[in-house]
C-alpha cells in the first residue's frame, strides 16, 4: 500500500503468499493478522509438534520457489550468469540475504570488466557472389583474401583494452621463443592477444605455400569509441606493420572515432588513401586482381 516491501523475512511466507495467488501489498496485511491469530490461539497446539514435521513443512514450501526450468536455461545461455545465480543461491542460503546479493553483483561486475578487457576480434572472409564479409568461424562459405587479412574489433578501444586488441589482431608479435616477447608477456599480459591474428596467418601461409599477407584491412563499423590509449595502440600497429611491410587500411569508422583521428593526426599517418567506406571498397581498391577469384 506504501510502495514499500519488506527487506527480509521467512520463505515460508514467500511461498505461502504465491502460492495462495497474491497480487497485492495487502495480503501482507492479512498475513500479518492471521499470524497474530495463529500466534495467539492455535500456537498451543502445535506445542508438542515434532521438530522434524515443522521442518518437512518448510522445506516443502520453499521447494515450490525454486525454478530449475529457468536455471538450466540461464545455464544454457551464458555459463557467467549461472555462476551469479548460484553464487546468489548459495550465499542466501549459507549466509545471508545480504551476501547472496554481493557475491551476484560481484560476479557481474567482474564478468563485464572481463568483457571490457577482452573484446572480442573476428577474422572476416568474402561471401560467394556478393560484397559482404563476414566472420568466417560463423559463416564457412565465407572464403579469405589471398594477401589481404581482414579483422573486425568487436568493442570500443580503450586503454583497458588496447593492448589486448593490438596483441590480438597478431601483429608485431614476436616469434614464440623470443625473449623479448617473454618479458612483455610478463609486463603487460593483457596486450598479448591482438598479434596472434597476423601470426597464425603467416603460420597458415608458410604450411600452404599461399601468397604473403601484404595489407591488413581493420573493419571499425563496432568500434564505437576509442581515446588516447587506443590511438597509440593503432600507431604502435601501424609502425610494426611498416617493418614488416604490410600495409594498414582502415574500414568504415564512425563518425567520434574518425574524429579522433583526424585530432591525433592519425588520419595524416596513415593517409587519407587508406580510410575507405567499406571492406569491400579496401578489397576493389588494393586487391583488385582477386576479387573476381574470391
Amino acid at each position: 500500500m506504501t510502495s514499500c516491501y519488506i527487506v527480509t523475512g521467512g520463505f515460508v511466507r514467500s511461498a505461502v503468499n504465491y502460492m495462495a495467488g497474491c497480487k497485492t501489498t495487502v495480503s501482507n496485511i492479512v498475513m500479518s493478522i492471521v499470524v497474530m491469530l495463529t500466534l495467539l490461539l492455535i500456537t498451543p497446539l502445535f506445542k508438542y509438534t515434532p521438530n522434524a514435521i515443522l521442518s518437512s513443512i518448510i522445506i516443502s514450501a520453499v521447494l515450490g520457489l525454486i525454478d530449475y526450468e529457468s536455471a538450466y536455461l540461464i545455464w544454457k545461455v551464458d555459463k557467467l550468469d549461472f555462476l551469479a545465480c548460484l553464487g546468489a543461491f548459495f550465499g542466501v542460503i549459507f549466509a545471508s540475504v545480504e551476501y547472496g546479493l554481493l557475491i551476484a553483483v560481484a560476479i557481474s561486475i567482474a564478468k563485464i570488466l572481463l568483457q571490457v578487457t577482452r573484446p572480442r576480434t573476428a577474422l572476416l572472409g568474402k561471401l560467394p557472389r556478393t560484397t559482404i564479409y563476414r566472420n568466417v568461424e560463423q559463416y564457412p562459405d565465407a572464403t579469405k583474401v589471398p594477401g589481404l587479412l581482414i579483422l573486425r574489433v568487436d568493442s570500443a578501444i580503450y586503454f583497458t583494452n588496447s593492448n589486448y586488441v593490438k596483441e590480438r589482431l597478431g601483429f608485431g608479435m614476436p616469434s614464440r621463443r623470443s625473449n623479448i616477447f617473454i618479458r612483455s608477456v610478463k609486463r603487460e599480459i593483457v596486450a598479448i592477444r591482438i598479434l596472434r591474428w597476423l601470426r597464425d596467418e603467416e603460420e597458415q601461409q608458410q604450411d600452404q605455400k599461399l601468397p604473403k599477407t601484404e595489407f591488413l584491412i581493420l573493419e571499425l563499423s563496432s568500434v564505437t569509441d576509442i581515446d588516447t590509449s587506443g590511438i597509440h595502440a593503432l600507431e604502435g600497429l601501424l609502425k610494426t606493420l611498416e617493418n614488416r611491410k604490410i600495409q594498414l587500411i582502415l574500414a568504415n569508422p564512425g563518425s567520434s572515432v574518425i574524429q579522433k583521428l583526424h585530432t591525433a593526426k592519425f588520419t595524416d599517418m596513415i593517409g587519407e588513401d587508406k580510410i575507405l567506406l567499406t571492406v569491400d571498397d579496401a578489397v576493389k581498391k588494393f586487391a583488385p586482381k582477386v576479387v573476381g577469384d574470391v
